[in-house]
């Protein structure tokens, strides 16, 4: 009896081994430095992302507030120039567009310019920067790392916050139309072929993306299974 029991216990820990060893975590850091570089390479190789505000626009207290705001005004413009459109800009009165992380949360301020026309009071234009979050969440059927930005609040340049309400719900709904979701990393993309003697590979495949949040950087624990390709 004490026998069968031992090899039982035996085979047990020569499966569990076997299973443990044909697993492993890969962690992926993704720190300030690196975003900074990112974003860099953006702006000083394209235009700078734009978002049309033209169907965001029109509420009825649009016009009214408008006038109150503050905003450079460039009366009459209604033959076509007017951009109605938010761009995000690299810096802006003294802010850069960037990412941050402090104390488990990701902060993305955001610089940026725009114009729309308001009814009756012609084509108006605003700057300055925004207050702004990103979450991120692991899609498991779609197999996606992926972030939203929420934007929290907004200075405007020389109105000391008036009409900041109004751009904050613009470009809020902006963003979620155009940018949000924003795709991090995918399951897929991470998966590759190593190989191995006498022709053959194993397969490195991306099973599960855990982020974490360490000192003013990203951490990603990706989780690898090994399988005979």
């Amino acid at each position: 009896m004490f026998r069968h029991t031992s090899t039982l216990a035996a085979i047990v820990l020569f499966f569990t081994g076997t299973v443990s060893a044909q697993q492993a975590p890969v962690w992926l850091t993704l720190n300030e430095d690196f975003f900074d570089s990112f974003l860099n390479a953006v702006f000083n190789n394209f235009a700078p992302p734009q978002f049309s505000i033209a169907a965001v626009v029109g509420s009825p207290d649009d016009a009214v507030n408008s006038r109150f705001f503050g905003f450079a005004n460039s009366a009459g413009s209604h033959d076509g120039s007017c951009g109605e459109s938010i761009s995000i800009l690299r810096e802006n009165s003294g802010v850069r567009t960037a990412v941050r992380f402090r104390g488990g949360k990701v902060y993305v301020p955001l610089a940026f310019s725009g114009s729309y026309r308001a009814p009756l009071v012609g084509c108006l234009e605003f700057a300055g920067w925004a207050e702004s979050n990103l979450t991120l969440e692991f899609e498991r059927e779609s197999g996606r790392l992926i972030g939203r930005i929420t934007v929290a609040n907004v200075v405007l340049d020389g109105t000391r916050g008036v009409g900041g309400t109004m751009v904050a719900r613009m470009l809020k709904s902006s963003i979620d139309r155009r940018l949000n979701p924003i795709e991090i990393l995918r399951l897929d993309s991470l998966s590759f072929n190593v190989p191995v003697q006498n022709g053959g590979s194993l397969r490195m495949k991306a099973s599960d993306v855990r982020p974490e949040f360490g000192e003013r950087s990203l951490n990603v624990r990706i989780n690898y299974t090994f399988e005979k390709n």
